[in-house]
């Protein structure tokens, strides 16, 4: 649990500012755009981080 913790704590905000600045370069900048792109990055980092961390247990 501790290592999705950290996968997560490191694909979390990169994700979500990917997505920030995806909108951003799409011209949306409302607030309202770039809270649910944040929160879409975060929500999509979970199975990224819980799989990673299940293969790197896996292959250590």
């Amino acid at each position: 649990m501790r290592l999705f913790g950290i996968i997560y704590a490191l694909a979390g905000p990169t994700l979500a500012g990917i997505l920030i600045i995806a909108a951003l370069t799409m011209n949306m900048v409302t607030t309202n755009a770039i809270i649910v792109s944040a929160v879409i990055g975060f929500l999509v980092a979970l199975p990224i981080a819980w799989f990673v961390a299940k293969a790197i247990r896996e292959n250590a």
